[in-house]
């Protein structure tokens, strides 16, 4: 194609793009926009080197073209005339609404075109992904560990018994009613990326990883991940660490150094003396040897695997015993994680013992530990977890989070809307495939209530342009008979420049602790609506009066009549 346009003369001919998506992911209602930093950097490095150059021009699609294409043009051909605005990293996106535009000679605009797609494709559909889990696994609740305002939908109530409740210690807890005032009492999950094993490559693991926190994921066990983009890292030993003890001779030498002096104290007989106290005999000896083994190597980070063998009457147990005898020597455990069975019934037994041994102890720690689970969890189990009750804080996410396994792909298009100048349309049976022609500028209006109302575009030569306090006439792209006025109380222009061509990356970009932190602070002021997981809302994207004659004018013009005899 390239070619083509060159030997015709079209490759210098400036033209205007837009990338953008038609449909939210999931089912959803909303998409987070990803991967701009790696766009930015592929921009300003593009180039064809001559090894490419003498590929290209043996190939059997390309040996017949003239040599000029390849030494004048390729060899010389970069971004130095490429000028991109796009939407900022972490930003809530909606169909149609372009994420990126791209203002270049014709040639260059397309070359860029796949390798912009793959670039932000599934960077957006995995941030997307990990942003819905967070959601569900936390449920309607604001992340206080984010920084952001509560919003304003979810005010926790206040009534004597929501404080009775805040202060009394709970027994066997059941989380309610999604949003009620128990809930409030209730440390919200976390979730932690555990996805790398299953991910489509090394390359898809990393990038789940990164894009994974930008949604709100607190951490991954991706350790290079981890070490390269600064993200906190978590992850706890496997079912075969717990299966290489088998008995309790390999840990009698195992010793933890006491907190108050120092002395390097063993385990074993402080576990065997709460054993006998418990009167928990009949545990795994294997199982109670890997913990004591675990417990010596962190005993500032004891979180152990409790499923190798039986949850309830050996791991919980024997997690228990260890965690009192490191508890005596100043340690705090962090606590347990369940990869099997029924994680709602086995979360709240083992928190409900937890509380029973701490008042039993008075050890208060046991009220704090966390209870981690993982097996095979999507956004569904979350939900469902979320109704039937559970006292899980934390969720390790795989398979179901970084291969997006309900939907694979975005679909993302890049599209031509302007040449030279003259717009130019794409039509289709198919209403959703319908180019909206030429230049626009995309505004964000809100409302009274400080929420998004809708999305707004413009023509970029319209006099008018929507103003706060001003009414202004919103109509369907397509449908007539669709159109909404409002009266917007703030107005947020979407896309700000990023690349100016022999000038570069224009700006600092976000850092992905910036872009999380934005994207929490959209989504806990967003219509709750819009974060339904069934029948969720469908938020507006709208076009000017004008762009709408303007679209349809051009419509009736580009299509053929047909003729019947």
């Amino acid at each position: 194609m390239a070619y083509a346009y060159w030997k015709t003369g079209q490759h210098t001919k400036k033209a205007h793009f837009e990338l953008f998506f038609r449909k939210n992911p999931f089912g959803g209602s909303y998409t987070l926009f990803a991967g701009l930093d790696e766009v930015l950097k592929f921009l300003s490095s593009f180039r064809f080197s001559q090894d490419d150059i003498e590929y290209l021009r043996n190939t059997t699609a390309l040996c017949h073209c003239e040599p000029a294409f390849f030494d004048d043009y390729l060899a010389n051909l970069d971004c130095s005339e490429v000028i991109v605005h796009a939407m900022k990293e972490g930003s809530m996106v909606f169909p149609r609404v372009p994420l990126i535009t791209v203002t270049a000679p014709l040639g260059i605009g397309n070359l860029i075109e796949t390798t912009m797609l793959t670039l932000v494709n599934y960077p957006s559909l995995v941030a997307t992904n990990a942003s819905r889990m967070v959601v569900a696994a936390r449920g309607q609740f604001w992340e206080k560990t984010a920084g952001a305002s509560l919003p304003r939908s979810m005010t926790p109530p206040e009534s004597p018994r929501a404080g009775a409740l805040s202060s009394a210690k709970p027994r066997k807890s059941m989380q309610l009613s999604e949003g009620g005032p128990s809930d409030f009492t209730r440390r919200k999950p976390k979730c932690v990326e555990f996805g790398l094993r299953r991910a489509q490559g090394p390359d898809g693991g990393f990038s789940a990883s990164k894009y994974s926190h930008v949604g709100g994921f607190h951490a991954t066990s991706n350790v290079l991940a981890g070490k390269l983009l600064n993200l906190p890292i978590g992850g706890t030993h496997a079912h075969s660490f717990v299966m290489s003890y088998t008995s309790l001779d390999l840990v009698q030498d195992a010793k933890v150094q006491r907190v108050d002096n120092g002395e390097m104290v063993l385990l074993l007989p402080l576990v065997r003396k709460y054993q006998a106290e418990l009167e928990w005999h009949d545990t795994n000896e294997g199982e109670i040897a890997a913990f004591i083994g675990y417990a010596s190597s962190f005993p500032n980070s004891f979180l152990c695997l409790i499923d190798t063998y039986d949850t309830l009457q050996s791991g919980l147990r024997n997690f228990i015993l260890v965690a009192l005898a490191l508890n005596d020597l100043g340690h705090t455990p962090r606590g347990i994680r369940l990869d099997s069975g029924d994680l709602s019934y086995l979360s709240l037994e083992c928190e409900y013992l937890f509380h029973e041994i701490g008042d039993r102890f008075n050890r208060s720690f046991f009220y704090d530990l966390d209870i981690v689970a993982s097996n095979d969890i999507n956004e569904a189990v979350l939900h469902s977890l979320n109704k039937q009750g559970h006292a899980i804080t934390m969720f390790g996410i795989g398979t179901n989070l970084v291969t997006c396994q309900n939907q694979p792909a975005l679909g993302c298009v890049y599209k031509l809307v302007e040449i030279d100048g003259e717009p130019r349309i794409k039509l289709s049976n198919d209403l959703d495939k319908v180019l909206i022609p030429g230049q626009k500028i995309a505004y964000r209006l809100f409302g009274e209530a400080g929420w998004p109302l809708l999305d707004y575009m413009a023509g970029i030569h319209e006099e008018a342009q929507p103003a706060v306090g001003e009414r202004v006439l919103c109509r369907h792209p397509f449908i007539e008979q669709k159109r909404v006025a409002v009266i917007p109380s703030r107005v947020v222009k979407l896309h700000s420049l990023v690349f100016d061509g022999k000038n570069g990356i224009v700006g600092e970009l976000s850092s992905i602790t910036e872009s999380r932190q934005y994207v929490n602070d959209q989504i806990n002021n967003t219509r709750a609506d819009l974060l339904r997981y069934v029948n969720p809302g469908e938020y507006k994207v709208s076009v000017s009066e004008d762009s709408f004659r303007f679209l349809h004018n051009m419509w009736q013009q580009e299509t053929p009549v047909t003729e019947l005899r």
